[in-house]
């Protein structure tokens, strides 16, 4: 009945330490001493990358160990880490680190079938700056035909309007009719309250289109004095309806007069036209995690 006793005891105590292997220790074995000891790892190194520390180790020509444990304070957690690793891998990389918080202090240990672990290995290791993460949000802003105007309307067809009707099949068109006047020449829009971040949005005429090919973006607070954002000179759209979405302009500072001024066209006419124009208010929230 003793025998049968103890080799219950036996399969028990094995079940818990094998399931044990499978997950993630909560403390460090003592080290035992013995002939077979297993053999820790040698040469551990760290490397800073964003928001991420990559530890590197090297496996001994002679490693007899079972598994590796690694520990460290977490300090976004507030809690102590441990990692079980593979004695077939050579590094780590721990996410979500911060350089704000200086030293990490990692341990290594290795240990054998038997549970017997060797002595411990402590390194040292920095983060590198966790990358800052942006959300934006981009809203239309509501225009009426009285906010928008032109240097070199054309009398007969093709009114400003036309660009904030939300048809594509209208447009609007700059002077092809005598006297023509050379470029540049603009859309202006004169906002009702004053925005920074911005981005717009237009259509190109279906047929007969003279698409700008060279614009000025541009800004001003009193309608008289303008700031030139960006050149676009490239990727705006020829095509007749095709249609463009700007990059996201940061000027930073508030305005409240845009324009939209044409340097050329594709067709190096003295006149321009586009179906549509929407000019975007961007909000963007900023997280920086290191601070």
């Amino acid at each position: 009945m003793k025998q049968q006793s103890f080799i219950y005891a036996t399969i028990l105590l094995a079940a818990v330490f094998f399931s044990s292997c499978d997950k993630k220790f909560e403390v460090f074995e003592d080290t035992v001493d013995g002939n077979d000891l297993p053999t820790n790892v040698e040469s551990v190194t760290s490397e800073a990358l964003p928001g991420q520390i990559l530890l590197k180790w090297d496996v001994p020509l002679d490693s007899n160990y079972y598994y590796l444990q690694m520990s460290y304070y977490d300090h976004l957690t507030e809690k102590k880490v441990f990692e079980v690793i593979s004695v077939y891998a050579d590094s780590i990389l721990i996410d979500n680190t911060r350089a704000k918080y200086g030293d990490y202090e990692f341990a290594f240990q290795a240990f054998n079938k038997n549970g017997q672990g060797s002595g411990k290995i402590n390194v040292v290791a920095k983060s590198g700056i966790a990358p800052a993460t942006e959300t934006i949000t981009a809203t239309k802003i509501e225009l009426e035909a009285s906010q928008l105007s032109t240097n070199n309307q054309e009398p007969k067809e093709g009114p400003i309007a036309n660009l904030i009707d939300g048809n594509s099949s209208s447009f609007f068109h700059t002077r092809w009719s005598s006297p023509q006047i050379p470029m540049p020449q603009y859309i202006q829009i004169d906002l009702n309250e004053p925005i920074d971040d911005f981005q717009f949005y237009l259509v190109n005429r279906e047929w007969s289109q003279q698409a700008p090919k060279i614009v000025e973006i541009q800004i001003s607070n009193d309608g008289v004095n303008w700031e030139t954002v960006k050149t676009i000179s490239s990727g705006l759209p020829s095509a007749g309806g095709a249609d463009y979405t700007s990059e996201i302009f940061r000027p930073g500072r508030t305005f409240s007069h845009f324009r939209y001024n044409c340097l050329e066209t594709f067709n190096n006419r003295n006149y321009f036209n586009l179906a549509e124009f929407v000019l975007y208010d961007v909000d963007i929230d900023t997280y920086d995690p290191e601070l």
